[in-house]
């Protein structure tokens, strides 16, 4: 390996501790409560670096949140693949997008952040990150179920309400998850319902969503199978509300 190699994969990996506590400090605190010093520090790291790599404590918030939704939306993009149908490539993008919530804490309490900064005028990161990660992600999802109605395989119905039908479940589950919990004394993030809830969510577009409701049905099981739920130490994220 020569010298520009080797300092190149220092820098690289300098440059991926930096991100990685700052990610982790902004999911927490935001942007204005995040402090640098905490950030150095977790990344043990000499504080001046982060401003070689990333100029300012605004350039290195745009770098973190670029860098979890370019993971979000390269993860959905691989369960959106070609080998599978049009139907299971939504049932799966559908639960991809439940254990996102469940799991990545990280980006959901970022783009909480972002969103609302977005609506008080501050966010210059929002349109950015849509045109570059999310807008593309929706037109893959709308051409999915396009597919699909084409060849047959699922009903005819707007691309948009089914994509919002299939992505909108999941974020109610959890949005709603303290209100249930005392209104119906349930437990949502219990393994159990978490398990349920899935579940339920891919049983039903495999009922809603397909022409033939025996092929989705089964589809339903199938792709249930294969993405199981995502390991427990994930799913105590939540534990605090459970």
């Amino acid at each position: 390996m020569s010298l520009t190699s080797s300092t190149k994969d220092r820098a690289d990996q300098t440059r991926g501790k930096i991100l990685r506590a700052a990610i982790r400090e902004f999911s927490a605190h935001g942007l204005a409560g995040a402090r640098t010093d905490t950030i150095a520090e977790s990344a043990k790291v000499n504080k001046a670096l982060i401003y070689y790599y990333f100029k300012s404590k605004s350039g290195l918030y745009e770098a973190a949140l670029e860098q979890v939704s370019g993971m979000v939306a390269e993860r959905t993009l691989a369960v959106l693949d070609p080998k599978y149908s049009a139907g299971e490539r939504l049932l799966r993008a559908t639960l991809n997008h439940f254990d996102r919530i469940l799991t990545q804490r990280d980006f959901q309490s970022l783009m909480q952040q972002e969103m609302v900064r977005f609506r008080l005028g501050e966010s210059g990161s929002m349109p950015l990150i849509v045109k570059k990660f999310f807008k593309p992600l929706l037109k893959k999802l709308q051409e999915t179920v396009a597919e699909g109605i084409r060849t047959g395989e699922l009903c005819d119905l707007d691309s948009l309400q089914v994509v919002y039908s299939m992505l909108g479940a999941n974020v109610f589950y959890f949005l709603s998850a303290p209100m249930m919990r005392l209104a119906m004394s349930l437990r949502p993030f219990d393994k159990a319902e978490i398990a349920a809830r899935r579940k339920a969510s891919v049983q039903f577009l495999g009922n809603a969503l397909f022409a033939d409701r025996t092929h989705g049905a089964n589809l339903a099981k199938h792709v249930l199978a294969a993405m199981p739920v995502p390991q427990a130490k994930n799913v105590q994220m939540w534990g605090k509300l459970s």
